[in-house]
């Protein structure tokens, strides 16, 4: 498993009845990889995971799959309100032809780090497959100390990568002191991305690469490559569009900007609702203004394909 790059986390369209739009989907997974990215990442957050059945979390998977037929790694997000749920999910998108699984906290229930230890350990355990753990203390509440990380680094070979999204860059430093090389640390929030390979992240789970892969990929390359002028020349240009990666609403706001670039819709499934109003007005005018200025990108441009 190369735990590199940008992966985005992508999100799930649904067709005019709420139903999983799998054909859509496939044609996404092509279309970022053909921009540049190095990974897929389904039934996240922004993916609504939590609003899919067991049996369409395992029909997602085995789409992306047979989408980017082995040019790059399914990663499939393990999320559920029990440990036995999670452990099923990890076996089935094995089954399903993931190559990976990126292991979240348990829904709802926030257990001390006796119980949470317990039920990655659990997930880890289920499969062979390259593991990510995913920390993200601001969303889940339950948060994954660098020194516990180190911990379980420690017990599980197949444990090989974190994700950090509790938005503090300093844990991305505090983890490579602890484990060096041991781990791939990818930063999951979209307005940290420079302030996190700077101090050693690897990779990015990327929100706003759903709608714009290239610019995600150029200035994430940019940053890694050391050109910290020409990264932050598209930084500062994408700053408003990657902000959006980090309210609540942020799977509204994301698929907007999809929709905007002709590359998705704007449904989402209750208890989400898309936007209305003032506030609908105000993030369109952020995304065409953004838009218009779109930075000129010295490779292949992103191009939107057919609906």
């Amino acid at each position: 498993m190369n735990w590199k790059g940008v992966m985005p986390a992508i999100t799930t369209c649904f067709d005019e009845s709420l139903r999983v739009d799998h054909d859509f989907m496939a044609r996404h997974c092509q279309w970022l990889l053909e921009n540049g990215c190095s990974g897929i990442v389904p039934l996240g957050s922004l993916g609504e995971g939590a609003t899919l059945s067991f049996a369409e979390k395992v029909q997602v998977v085995q789409t992306c799959g047979n989408a980017v037929r082995g040019r790059a790694p399914v990663v499939a997000s393990i999320s559920a309100l029990s440990t036995e749920e999670a452990v099923n999910l990890a076996k089935a998108s094995a089954d399903a032809g993931c190559d990976a699984i990126m292991v979240l906290p348990p829904y709802v229930y926030l257990g001390n780090w006796r119980e949470m230890k317990a039920h990655v350990t659990a997930v880890f355990r289920a499969t062979p497959l390259s593991c990510m753990l995913y920390n993200n203390p601001v969303a889940y509440g339950t948060d994954f100390l660098p020194e516990q990380i180190a911990e379980l680094a420690g017990e599980h070979a197949n444990f090989e990568a974190v994700k950090e999204s509790s938005a503090d860059i300093r844990r991305v430093a505090a983890i490579r002191a602890l484990v060096a090389d041991r781990l791939e640390v990818f930063v999951g929030v979209d307005d940290a991305i420079m302030e996190a390979v700077g101090v050693g992240a690897t990779g990015w789970i990327a929100g706003l690469a759903n709608a714009l892969p290239r610019e995600s990929v150029e200035l994430f390359n940019l940053s890694v490559g050391g050109d910290r002028d020409k990264a932050f020349e598209i930084y500062r240009w994408f700053l408003p569009l990657l902000r959006m990666d980090t309210t609540a609403n942020f799977v509204q706001l994301i698929k907007l900007v999809q929709a905007q670039v002709g590359m998705g819709n704007t449904r989402v499934r209750p208890p989400r609702l898309e936007l209305i109003g003032d506030e609908l007005a105000k993030t369109q005018k952020i995304i065409t203004d953004s838009l218009s200025n779109r930075p000129r990108i010295s490779t292949r441009q992103a191009v939107p394909i057919a609906k």
